[in-house]
């Protein structure tokens, strides 16, 4: 027998072959999805069929293999991305279509390539006769092309899904002209597949005869019915339907065409209207996920007779109020609007491939749906009376086939006349069998333990009898690791596993979670995360649905726990899914959860091995719930609490666990009254910055109600206090403030009684709330007086209430940001005269919050290092780099970490680099992910300091930050913190260098690399949770000035910086405490508002931090004049019709409509760093600020309560709010150094002044930048210019300084226009210039200048006369050849210097020629012009017409008459400044 062929050695860029070059793999599948194409090692010979088999796939990608001949050869070919690529001769199947040289010849072929699964087999063959097969599964599919040339090469692409294929063996096969059908030899057929082609052959036979019988026996019974008759005829699909459905099966089976391509225009309707109570029935036959969104079924009055079809049905309308009624996912639509959000147990958006969808219209009117044969309940309870059944393939489903009993392969399980008679399951049987006992029940189902399924994936096995899971080859693997029950789980049933083995080569550990995938039907994938469909899994701290991740900070992180510990999931009855870690609850996880779900596993990198453990302890179990709690001399929160709080640590801890999903439903409470001058104390060790709003505490007190009310100002925050209500007798409220009897709390900063701020209550009390950090301990205390004490870090704020009854609870709400809190050891009895609270008292009250602890390094480092003394230093054993070590925890805000230098080399160059890097450490993170520079870390954005420059990712984002850390010495301390406002400082022993970085993230990690001389550091910070200070290691002389410094520390946050509302556009996240607003993807959906209405006179400002010119337009900004709470925010600000004054471009509009053109600077204009705000004043009119710039009024009338609004549009992407105070910006215009007319409208200017222009109001103007690189490049001395007056006339700086176009000046005045457009360099003034009063006195002008004569005429220090210069082309004056006899100036034949008033005349193309410049930064070629403005003496010149002979007007403000000065005297001109224009 010959041998196997082999694959060609070159191949794609991304194709490996092994196996003597019979497999190939496409690398990187996950992340790449072409490149994988590879060729036959020979021309394919005639009847020869080359085969391959796909080994692996993945899921990550549409698309799948491709398969064909070409005649290029791989020898010398450059091998294209996909083989689709190909041309020159080449013939590809791809998906179900045959394409030659990439374009379609057949669009439907056979079966479609993409379906096919691993161990499938696909090949190809050319016959004698050139006819070109293909086999799918050693099927041939038929011709696909004729004229095949005889020398071709067999190709394949690995492309999207396909990942691994090899070469199977094939005999030679030659096909039968006449029929065909390859022959094959008999003995190469084997009995298996024989049975499989026989069983293929009489399932379709059985079928076809069945639909053959039904149809003859239809037509002959109904052969004159109409087609939209109330005819007795089968249900099949309408003729008439959408542009891109295919109907086949005698119009039983409909199919979307290009369903790669396309996802919509797939409406079907039924052939006639549906009766009362009869079933439509469609079963799901094919999906592809390559959309998303799937099936839509419903009903519809509309006659498909006449119906132009839409697109999808869910953009029908009717004058009915329910012409068209569609299920869509799990919501009804009714005329294309949802009318029920939650409907049923099903998702049609997770339904697979088999999948039946149903629907009755009952006689009373009710629609009922039913999803495989379970009814759904009811959808509508009125529809008309004649519908039409209607089905939309749309995004995923691609065909559908209409069933019902008369079909041979419809489902037993409905053989009863209506669906909702199906039959009773044995366990449903035995609950409504009389005479047994509710226990005895208990005890059948006690008899069914759960198990794991033998049936897994591929590196894991069940041992154990079913009730241990593991992967046998863990160090070797670390994924296909899934497993699942061997049932679906019963309500409130827990499936909890304890992790019996572990090892460390791997990131990331178990995950748990549910699916409806039973393990017969589920194709195991190399992870569950990756499964599309009806899967709930928490995977690290978050949870995932289908693949995506639905909560980010759920509960504690499964990739920290170890052997030993215990992680579960449930579905409780109300279809809700919770999580629990060693047996404590971490919260609602997941609602609408359907019945009939697997419990399932993936022991993925770390996990090796998984046990399940006992089911008799429940997440709650009922003595939990007890009213009566002990009585312990511990404080302890009760086990009763809001339904979004759960307890840990033995009572001693309170945590919201999904505190970025949820803000409210939070209230705790202690678990016995207080006694008098007991302290209960907490510490916050949580928070969470997306929502406003931080703790609230309080006791609850006697039961004598007040009336009802609502407090004016529901503090956002975090509140204490008590109550007198028992736990048992506490309805939990959505927020403390809604409990409106018996209660005592501090919300902020105001004390409240039942829900309400009273004239006999304090209002601003010492404590507020609102500005608590983590770390920070919050007490309370009842005095044996009836008075309510609070405490901050142990020290007494004074009395807050009076007349407290005894025996009150201390209640606490976990509201909005505040997300953990943890009672302390200072939670005790305390002396009666406790207000005087000092020295020994004082220290008493220390809590374990407060001690304390040491930081440590990770284990996880570079390779040279050593950890030594418990992770308190490291060392650098050899070499000079992989010396990279981290922080073992994240740092806290205000947390310093420092560390000192005990060993240095001097044998190596470089220091040590310090920074903060958001990659996750761990101690079990792999040293592979340590790379051997720190500079190096730029897969997670890292901030290093290296020497005196900062680099982010590696690149530098401040030169010349602080003294360089090359010259550490041993015994010096280095230290970082990521202080509470997002920036990164960096300390040399004790000393603060500065603002390192800013909008440093939270949860960052400290990194040091020992990089170079320095090879020892010991850790000398510790961890303290006390409140934010001076760093331990900072000399303080004056303990008074620190107390000042940390109260100005505490201060920080934006106690006066306005923030962003949390309602803002779909497409923006905001970050940094919500006072910067990015917009994450597209163009618009970027408004966002501030929290609080706008004061009156007080500037709201935004700084641009990031722009993106793949956009048009940019930011918008104006006022919003409603609460912004519940508004669903439009695409873009101008489309707010409500109340709402926006300015887009130069451009204001007024709920929607423009009022006013031309106004201020174009804002599409301003670049990144320019600042943008809005003021309201007195009078009600908005105002304008451009960098600090007042541009006027830009509308009237503004309602008293507005809120600030920007728009983060088109270019713009990110902005940041900056400070309120204008004049905390870099200085603008300064008085008397401002042209006359920038200073007042008048005719002469005034006295003293100098033509020295204010300083340039955009300070990041990219034109003016461009012209200061062209003046680099001509090399001139900056000995010649005063760099303190330049500035840029280009059209943004213009507007923003709003500039006059003309001025006038001299004496006597005269008028002359500014370089509009060009951008000015003030010359160093002469000696001369203030003796002679020329600012004064002079007229200004402008003369035009070729490039090569500027440097002659600046070494000159004046204009040359033509006899100056032995190049006549030194200077550009009137050339004689230009003149006519009409044009002749009266002087023309003298030596003289024309130069106008106007720059249009002076810097045109005739005075001032242009000239190439390529930019050295962006290598972009431009033309560059160059011209002079000077100072000219009055009446040593002539004025005379323009000498370029035209006869359009060139400046609107000159007649061309005077367009043109001259003068013949020396010492008559004086230079001002280099003017330069780029175009």
């Amino acid at each position: 027998m010959a041998a196997l062929p082999q694959f060609h050695s070159r191949t794609g860029t991304l194709v490996t072959l092994s196996n003597d070059n019979r497999t190939a793999k496409r690398n990187h599948p996950t992340q790449e999805f072409n490149n994988g194409v590879i060729l036959g090692a020979d021309p394919l010979k005639d009847g020869q069929i080359f085969e391959v088999r796909i080994d692996k796939k993945v899921n990550s990608w549409s698309g799948s293999i491709e398969i064909g001949v070409t005649t290029c050869n791989p020898n010398n070919l450059n091998f294209p991305i996909s083989a689709t690529g190909f041309r020159e001769g080449t013939w590809v199947m791809s998906g179900s279509s045959i394409l030659k040289d990439g374009h379609s010849m057949i669009e439907e072929y056979g079966c479609d390539l993409d379906q096919l699964s691993e161990n499938d087999q696909v090949g190809v063959m050319r016959t004698s006769q050139g006819v070109l097969h293909f086999f799918v599964n050693g099927i041939d599919q038929g011709c696909a092309a004729t004229g095949i040339p005889p020398r071709v090469y067999p190709v394949i692409d690995m492309y999207g899904k396909c990942s691994q294929i090899s070469i199977v063996d094939s005999t030679r096969r030659e096909s039968n002209s006449a029929t065909s059908v390859p022959v094959v030899s008999t003995n190469l057929m084997t009995n298996e597949l024989a049975n499989e082609l026989a069983n293929e052959f009489l399932a379709e036979l059985s079928n076809q005869i069945a639909n053959d019988l039904a149809a003859s026996r239809e037509l002959a019974c109904n052969s004159n019915s109409d087609d939209d008759g109330n005819s007795n005829d089968r249900l099949r699909f309408h003729e008439t339907c959408g542009t891109l459905v295919r109907l086949s099966n005698n119009r039983r089976t409909a199919e979307r065409r290009r369903p790669m391509d396309e996802f919509n225009n797939g409406v079907v309707m039924t052939n006639r209207p549906l009766r009362d109570d009869e079933l439509f029935e469609i079963r799901l036959d094919r999906l592809v996920d390559k959309w998303s969104g799937s099936i839509e079924v419903g009903i519809t009055t509309h006659n498909p007779s006449n119906l132009e079809f839409p697109a999808t049905m869910t953009n029908m309308r009717s004058g009915h109020q329910s012409g068209t009624i569609m299920m869509s996912g799990c919501g009804i639509l009714t005329n294309g609007k949802g009318t029920r959000r939650e409907y049923g147990h099903f998702n049609l958006d997770e339904l697979t491939e088999g999948d039946r969808i149903g629907l009755i219209r009952k006689a009373g009117g009710c629609l009922h749906y039913y999803i495989n044969g379970l009814d759904q309940g009811v959808a509508s309870t009125t529809t008309p009376t004649q519908v039409w059944g209607v089905v939309d393939l749309y995004g995923m489903a691609v065909k559908v086939t209409i069933i019902d009993r008369q079909d041979p392969s419809y489902p037993n399980e409905l053989s009863a006349p209506f669906p909702e008679t199906r039959a009773i399951t044995a366990d449903v049987a035995l609950r409504h069998f009389q005479g047994v006992s509710e226990d005895e029940l208990a005890f059948e189902d006690e008899s069914e333990k759960l198990m794991f399924n033998p049936q897994c994936g591929a590196h894991a096995s069940v041992i154990n009898g079913q009730r241990t899971a593991h992967r046998p080859n863990a160090l070797d693997d670390f994924n296909n690791g899934v497993v699942l029950t061997s049932r679906t789980l019963r309500p409130s049933e827990v499936f909890e596993v304890r992790l019996d083995k572990m090892v460390d080569k791997w990131a990331g550990s178990i995950e748990i979670g549910l699916t409806t995938h039973s393990p017969g039907d589920l194709d195991f994938p190399s992870t569950m995360t990756n499964i599309r469909s009806g899967t709930w899994m928490m995977t690290g701290n978050g949870v995932m649905h289908n693949g995506t991740t639905v909560i980010d900070d759920y509960g504690q992180n499964l990739d920290r726990l170890k052997v030993g510990d215990r992680v579960g999931v449930v579905r409780k009855p109300d279809g809700t899914v919770h999580f629990s870690v060693n047996g404590i609850d971490q919260g609602v996880a997941a609602s609408n959860v359907p019945d009939n779900v697997y419990g399932v596993i993936d022991l993925y990198g770390q996990a090796a091995q998984a046990t399940i453990v006992s089911q008799s302890d429940f997440l709650s179990s009922p003595e939990m719930e007890s009213s009566v709690f002990t009585e312990t001399d511990d404080l302890r929160f009760h086990q009763l609490h809001g339904n979004n709080a759960t307890i840990l640590n033995n009572g001693k801890t309170a945590v919201r666990p999904n505190a970025n999903g949820d803000f409210n439903d939070a209230i705790i409470v202690s678990s016995r009254p207080l006694r008098d001058h007991e302290l209960f104390e907490v510490v916050i060790e949580r928070m969470v910055e997306r929502w406003s709003g931080s703790i609230e505490a309080g006791q609850m007190g006697s039961s004598v109600n007040c009336p009802q009310k609502r407090p004016s100002r529901k503090s956002p925050g975090f509140r204490v206090g008590v109550t007198l209500i028992k736990p048992e007798d506490l309805e939990f409220t959505h927020t403390m403030t809604d409990i409106n009897y018996s209660t005592w709390m501090l919300s902020g900063s105001a004390i409240m009684k039942d829900g309400c701020a009273i004239s006999t209550i304090r209002i601003a009390y010492p404590l507020d709330l609102d500005t608590v950090t983590v770390g920070t301990r919050i007490g309370m205390m009842r005095c044996s007086d009836g008075t309510l004490h609070y405490f901050l870090n142990g020290e007494d704020q004074g009395v807050a209430c009076t007349d407290i009854p005894p025996d009150v609870y201390a209640v606490i709400d976990l509201y909005g940001q505040c997300a953990q809190v943890t009672i302390t050891g200072g939670s005790s009895l305390l002396p009666s005269d406790n207000h005087l609270l000092t020295g020994e008292t004082e220290f008493s009250l220390s809590s374990p919050g407060n001690s304390e602890v040491t930081h440590r390094f990770s284990n996880c480092c570079g390779k040279n290092i050593v950890i030594k003394n418990n992770g308190s230093s490291a060392s650098r054993i050899r070499n000079f780099n992989h010396g990279v070590v981290f922080s073992s925890e994240p740092l806290k805000h205000d947390e310093l970490f420092e560390v000192k230098v005990e060993q240095i080399s001097k044998q190596w160059s470089g220091s040590m680099h310090i920074g903060l890097t958001t990659m996750a450490i761990s101690d079990c993170t792999p040293v592979s992910q340590v790379p051997s520079l720190a500079e190096e870390l730029t897969s997670k954005i890292t901030w290093i300091v290296s020497g005196s420059e900062v680099k982010k990712c590696g690149v530098t984002i401040k030169e010349n930050y602080a003294p360089s850390l090359e010259r550490l010495e041993i015994g010096n301390r280095v230290g970082l913190r990521r202080c509470s406002d997002g920036t990164m400082h960096i300390y040399l022993n004790g000393e603060d260098l500065g603002i390192a970085a800013s909008n440093i993230p939270k949860n960052v990690f400290a990194v040091i690399d020992l990089y170079g001389a320095v090879e020892t550091v010991s850790i000398i910070s510790s961890a303290a949770c006390d409140s934010p200070g001076t760093p331990r290691s900072l000399p303080t002389d004056d303990s008074s000035g620190h107390q000042v410094d940390q109260d100005r520390d505490m201060c920080l946050p934006t106690i006066n910086l306005p923030s962003f509302h949390g309602n803002h556009g779909k497409n923006i996240c905001l970050s940094g405490g919500n006072i910067t607003a990015s917009r994450q993807s597209s163009y618009n959906q970027g408004i966002v508002v501030t929290s609080k209405a706008l004061p009156r006179k007080k500037i709201f400002q935004v700084r641009i931090d990031k722009l993106n010119p793949k956009w048009s337009s940019s930011i918008i900004v104006g006022v919003l004049g409603f609460v912004p709470d519940r508004y669903n925010f439009p695409g873009t600000a101008i489309s707010i019709k409500k109340s709402a004054v926006v300015i887009q471009g130069d451009s204001v509009f007024t709920s929607g409509n423009k009022i006013k053109e031309r106004y201020g600077p174009n804002l599409d204009n301003l670049q990144v760093g320019h600042f943008v705000g809005v003021v309201v004043d007195d009078d009600n009119c908005l105002h304008l600020y451009v960098n600090g710039v007042d541009q006027g009024v830009a509308a009237r009338d503004i309602p008293n309560s507005c809120y600030a609004l920007v728009d983060v549009y088109g270019q713009c992407e990110q902005v940041t709010i900056v400070g309120d105070d204008v004049n905390n910006l870099p200085p603008l215009n300064s008085g008397d150094d401002r042209e006359k007319a920038d200073i007042d409208d008048v005719v002469k200017e005034k006295i003293g002044t100098k033509l020295c222009n204010e300083s340039n109001i955009l300070r990041n103007c990219e034109y003016q930048n461009l012209c200061s690189r062209l003046r680099t490049s001509l090399g001139l001395p900056d000995g010649y210019f005063d760099g303190q007056c330049n500035m840029c006339f280009c059209e943004t700086c213009h507007k923003i300084r709003g500039d006059n176009l003309y001025h006038c000046r001299g004496d006597p005045p005269r008028d002359y226009a500014i370089p509009y457009g060009w951008c000015r360099f003030v010359l160093t003034p002469q000696n001369k210039a203030h003796s002679l009063n020329v600012y004064e006195k002079w007229h200004a002008a402008y003369h035009g200048a070729c490039m090569e004569s500027v440097r002659r005429i600046l070494d000159n220090g004046d204009l040359l006369l033509p006899g100056d210069s032995t190049s006549s082309s030194s200077i550009l004056i009137p050339q004689p050849q230009v003149f006519t006899e009409k044009s002749k100036p009266d002087s023309f034949g003298g030596c003289q210097i024309s130069f106008s008033p106007t720059v249009r005349y002076a810097g045109s193309p005739e005075f001032s020629p242009k000239q190439r410049f390529v930019d050295p930064k962006t290598k972009k070629i431009y033309q560059a012009r160059v011209a002079f403005q000077l100072w000219v003496k009055p009446g040593s010149y002539k004025v005379g017409p323009e000498t370029i002979a035209t006869s359009d007007r060139i400046d609107p403000h000159f007649n061309n008459n005077e367009l043109e000065w001259a003068t013949k005297e020396r010492g008559s001109t004086m230079l001002y400044a280099l003017l330069l224009k780029v175009e």
